[in-house]
């Protein structure tokens, strides 16, 4: 019992390890391009493996689409945005990605967001680093 719980907190302190240098880097993901890596960092592998059929995956009948949500009318429907709302996370939890339509805003306005993202993410390494930060909403300069 206590070799398993040792394994554990030696997983663990390695997983903090990993994941404080990788934050030093201020680099994110992307950064790890940059890198002489040969393999991807255990940090970035999940404990739970999802199960796969791999017959079905070779299958040349198998098509994937990307879930697609829905907006039109829930603004005043409850019982619409509760169907939404179960969309939305039963594809973040299945897929972790979805696409959204319906939803008011014009395509020239994403567009633009689309054109400032690309801008950010090709800024050199040293501008990003300012911003970097694996939580969401938090920069370092809070």
């Amino acid at each position: 019992m206590f070799a398993e719980d040792d394994h554990e907190l030696e997983a663990n302190s390695d997983r903090m390890s990993e994941l404080k240098a990788f934050d030093a880097t201020k680099a994110g993901v992307k950064g790890l391009l940059y890198t002489d890596l040969t393999k991807i960092p255990s940090i970035f592998y999940s404990s739970s493996r999802p199960s796969f059929d791999e017959k079905k995956l070779q299958s040349d009948d198998v098509q994937f689409s990307v879930p697609i949500i829905d907006l039109r009318g829930i603004q005043n429907d409850a019982v619409s945005r509760a169907r939404v709302v179960e969309k939305v996370r039963h594809a973040s939890e299945k897929w972790g990605f979805f696409q959204v339509v319906n939803h008011g805003v014009p395509v020239d306005i994403l567009d633009q967001m689309i054109d400032g993202i690309r801008g950010f993410h090709e800024q050199d390494s040293e501008v990003k680093k300012e911003f970097y930060s694996r939580f969401s909403g938090v920069s370092n300069n809070s």
